[in-house]
């Protein structure tokens, strides 16, 4: 998955969360936004970027 592509699903999974309708879905959301950020800064690493920090 290239970075846009990531960015764009933290984004939807953040947006997702704020709009559950449940506690554990907003877990559930926030872990992907999570895991996205993870990969989000990995790449940037990978590509001698300097990293923003992306959070959920």
């Amino acid at each position: 998955m290239d970075l846009n592509q990531l960015l764009y699903r933290h984004q939807i999974s953040l947006m997702r969360a704020d709009a559950a309708a449940s506690p554990e879905a907003r877990r559930s959301h926030l872990g992907l936004a999570d895991g996205y950020a993870d990969r989000i800064t990995e790449l940037q690493r990978a590509h001698g970027a300097e990293t923003a920090e992306v959070t959920a």
